[in-house]
């Protein structure tokens, strides 16, 4: 049986923290080999980083304003290495960032649809509901993907699908997403963590 790695993730967020106390959960449960080596938060005052600072976590707020994107990826990716991060997770996190050679394949996001389809620039939070909605799919889900130079871009590593109901909205239809994400996100890196996933 493979040997379960213990990971240094870096999370990186914008906003609510759902998905950074949905993993805290799941390493205080035990079913997730993992500690949160810092959080970058791309916003001040969101509660993302209140959920950190409660935890007793390490974090670092590098708002994007007024540097390239090039400059300002350095600087996350900066405070990455220097909290020795094995993976980074993307958990809400409304950016394009250029990731430097030392992090390829070593970012990941979790994408609230099933990528390839309602991904890209402006395909984020309640868009991709409504999206998926208006096109009449009978299916929906998310995807854990490596994270490239484009939107949603990179290699899918694990996918999740949710059924598209009659009466669903937009809300309705996010929650039953957010739900698949809590369980596929956290495997992900636990099977990156058991070497399943490379």
């Amino acid at each position: 049986m493979a040997e379960v790695r213990h990971l240094r993730l870096a999370v990186l967020l914008s906003g609510s923290g759902r998905t950074l106390e949905n993993l805290l959960e799941w390493i205080d449960s035990g079913g997730l080999s993992a500690t949160v080596a810092v959080v970058v938060s791309s916003r001040p005052d969101v509660r993302g980083l209140r959920i950190a600072e409660r935890a007793g976590l390490s974090t670092r707020l590098l708002p994007p304003g007024g540097q390239s994107v090039e400059g300002w990826s350095e600087r996350i990716f900066r405070a990455c290495r220097e909290a020795r991060s094995d993976l980074v997770v993307m958990a809400g996190f409304m950016h394009l960032v250029r990731i430097p050679a030392d992090f390829t394949g070593r970012v990941i996001n979790i994408h609230p649809s099933l990528l390839p389809a309602f991904g890209g620039r402006g395909f984020h939070g309640m868009n991709v509901h409504r999206a998926v909605l208006e096109r009449g799919c009978t299916v929906s889900g998310c995807t854990v993907h490596l994270v490239d130079d484009e939107y949603d871009h990179g290699r899918v590593l694990l996918q999740r699908t949710v059924p598209v109901l009659a009466d669903d909205s937009p809300e309705s239809l996010a929650a039953r997403v957010f739900a698949a994400e809590c369980q596929t996100l956290p495997e992900a890196i636990q099977r990156i963590a058991a070497g399943m996933l490379s």
